[in-house]
């Protein structure tokens, strides 16, 4: 393995030669502002950064980062919690560059570059009254989200956002670009539809999008105290409640605006709601949430791009971020117990616990219909320490990591792949459980020497 500092100036020149895109070197006064990713937390030191501007510049770095034998990330929107893409003294395939959206009303679907973000492909979707099943925050890269899986708010209705995948153009480490989809390269379509970046880079993907322009939506409150009854009430009701509503259940701290100043700095077990359905049937299935006597609400009609925007003021770039994450089939009284336990000691405001509903559409997938296994989970939860000081990142971390570890003993064993740090190859192996050992043969197949392993990385089976 070299690092780029190895690389004779020539061929780096000649390089540069074969883009439209520009290279970022350390050297360069941009740089630092370049590598930096939505996690604050992360500190690598890339040896270069390749401004990708096309698909014959993505074919270019591809080449070069092989040929030279060198360590190779892929950044798409840099949303990757454990800064997966980015890498120390190695090139970064900078995706940022590739942007564009194209819908296409006579079938509903969206044609999108492989460095968007998806508040830009909701803005593009949203006046042709259409969405995208995808997440819940818009500064979100599509092509890091989507290879993952893609849970949100639309999962119930809609499913995840590779049960809305159709196609993508993808860049192998050959240098060869292929179409996948269900007639062209099919074991390549299955791969990418949970099993990440292992595969080759992705520079278009093509989306089935979906009638959504309004949504009711929004948080209801209780009092931390109340959180075993609530969650309790949350597991019954939510699978079995129409697919049209939509609901998180979540541990918080209210930090400030826009929630009014009596709830502020306050702890409560939350549930953010997003109901896709007709609005005049709204309060016979909302009845039952609020029958359940939240102390706040605050859910009202709104664009779909707005509840996608909820929490991005909240949750802007730069903050230190620490994740843990697994799947539940159970709310049990003894996981709810340390919910309350450790919702009660949250380091700083802005640290949460999550759980979103795994049922509707998408539990109707097969299990071994795509690489994402856990198809029977009925929640894929994640816990998360933020804060905008450095100072508190071990604060924020132990806390994070302390909680997880009281409740992984109540987990189905693996975890939301978009939802972990850099965990080593058990975790990985967990969490794509059964399918493993077919991602790992096609790893094989079209990526036999692990180019592409900055990632939660499937090694190949050789």
């Amino acid at each position: 393995m070299k690092t780029i500092k190895e690389i004779e100036q020539t061929i780096i020149e000649s390089f540069k030669n074969q883009l439209r895109g520009k290279i970022i070197m350390p050297i360069d006064a941009d740089f630092d502002e370049t590598r930096k990713v939505y996690n604050g937390m992360i500190d690598k030191q890339p040896g270069m950064f390749v401004m990708c501007v096309d698909v014959a510049d993505v074919i270019a770095a591809v080449n070069f980062g092989r040929d030279n034998n060198l360590l190779v990330a892929v950044r798409g929107g840099g949303h990757n919690g454990g800064g997966l893409g980015l890498c120390n003294e190695g090139l970064v395939i900078d995706l940022s560059g590739l942007k564009f959206v194209r819908v296409n009303t006579s079938d509903n679907t969206v044609r999108v570059g492989g460095g968007n973000l998806w508040g830009e492909v909701d803005h593009a979707t949203h006046p042709f009254g259409l969405a995208v099943p995808a997440g819940i925050i818009s500064t979100t890269g599509v092509g890091g989200l989507t290879l993952g899986g893609g849970v949100g708010h639309l999962s119930r209705k809609y499913g995840l956002t590779i049960d809305n995948l159709l196609e993508a153009d993808m860049v192998l480490a050959d240098g060869s670009v292929v179409t996948v989809n269900k007639d062209q390269n099919t074991d390549l379509f299955w791969a990418i539809r949970g099993g990440g970046g292992n595969f080759g880079i992705v520079t278009s993907f093509k989306f089935q999008a979906h009638p959504v322009k309004t949504v009711i939506g929004g948080p209801t409150l209780w009092p931390l105290e109340q959180t075993d009854e609530v969650m309790e009430w949350y597991h019954r009701f939510i699978h079995d409640a129409p697919e049209d509503l939509n609901g998180f259940a979540a541990i918080m701290i209210i930090p400030g605006d826009p929630f009014p100043e009596h709830l502020h700095n306050k702890k409560f077990c939350g549930i953010v709601w997003c109901y896709t359905g007709s609005p005049d049937k709204f309060e016979e299935v909302f009845k039952a949430v609020r029958d359940k006597n939240p102390i706040f609400e605050f859910v009202g009609e709104m664009p779909y791009p707005s509840i996608q925007t909820l929490f991005d003021g909240l949750m802007p770039p730069g903050m230190q971020w620490y994740w843990r994450a697994d799947f539940y089939t159970e709310l049990g009284m003894d996981a709810r117990a340390q919910h309350l336990k450790f919702g009660s000691s949250i380091p700083t405001p802005l640290s949460q616990m999550h759980m979103y509903p795994i049922s509707g559409a998408a539990s109707r997938v097969g299990k071994e219909d795509t690489p994402w296994a856990y198809r029977d989970a009925k929640y894929a939860g994640v816990i998360v320490g933020v804060d905008p000081d450095p100072v508190n990142a071990e604060k924020i971390t132990n806390w994070c990591k302390d909680y997880w570890e009281a409740l992984h003993p109540y987990s189905s064993g693996g975890a939301y792949s978009n939802f972990m740090m850099d965990e080593g190859q058990d975790r990985i192996k967990a969490s794509y459980k059964h399918n493993y050992n077919r991602l790992a043969k096609l790893k094989a197949q079209y990526d036999p020497d692990n180019l592409f392993r900055v990632n939660q990385n499937i090694k190949p089976n050789n």
